[in-house]
């Protein structure tokens, strides 16, 4: 059984301004005030884990150590089968040092050629305690590659990737209806069910 999240406070262990944004929505019916990593000046802990899981608690336990507070981390990625599961935990790397995520994609879509588009992206969600406990939620959302990028809603390899199920990609789509179905939203669900509700 998970533990339940009980604190008022929690810190939001992500520099991705966009990440930022989605987890501060998902968690506001829950009125927890959401402290974002950057705004506390924490530092950006080197990744070091070979899975989506172990960068999450990573990033999680590094917030909970400089802060005092629980926190929740993420790490997510494009995982693309044809390219033998690239650039997976490395899709913030491959944007390079200036996160330029355009460049990103053009190396994606250069290096897929003519092969599958078939893609998915992952999300792991970390809540880590002052205490040591931690608990992984992990998302995803199945779907294909298009080209050229369309939209500006998202961040990230949003513009490229079109979920099953739907004609846009999530660059495309209002806020809303991407929050609704992309794989943080799963992971979230799988979260809040089990410490928050």
């Amino acid at each position: 059984m998970a533990r339940r999240f009980r604190d008022g406070r929690l810190v939001i262990a992500s520099h991705n301004p966009g990440k930022l944004v989605e987890i501060t929505a998902l968690l506001a019916p829950f009125r927890v005030e959401t402290l974002g990593a950057a705004a506390l000046g924490l530092a950006e802990p080197e990744e070091t884990g070979s899975t989506f899981e172990a960068n999450a608690a990573l990033k999680a336990h590094a917030a909970v150590e400089a802060t005092g507070l629980p926190a929740l981390a993420d790490d997510s990625g494009l995982v693309v089968p044809a390219l033998g599961g690239a650039p997976g935990i490395y899709s913030a790397r491959w944007a390079g040092p200036g996160k330029d995520f355009s460049m990103a994609m053009v190396r994606v879509h250069h290096e897929l050629g003519d092969k599958d588009r078939s893609a998915f992206f992952v999300s792991v969600l970390a809540l880590a305690w002052p205490d040591g406990g931690e608990e992984l939620f992990r998302g995803e959302v199945h779907g294909a590659l298009s080209w050229p990028p369309k939209g500006d809603n998202g961040f990230g390899y949003d513009p490229i990737f079109i979920p099953e199920g739907h004609t846009q990609t999530f660059g495309e789509m209002p806020a809303d209806e991407k929050y609704a179905t992309d794989h943080r939203a799963r992971a979230f669900a799988k979260l809040v069910a089990a410490c928050f509700e």
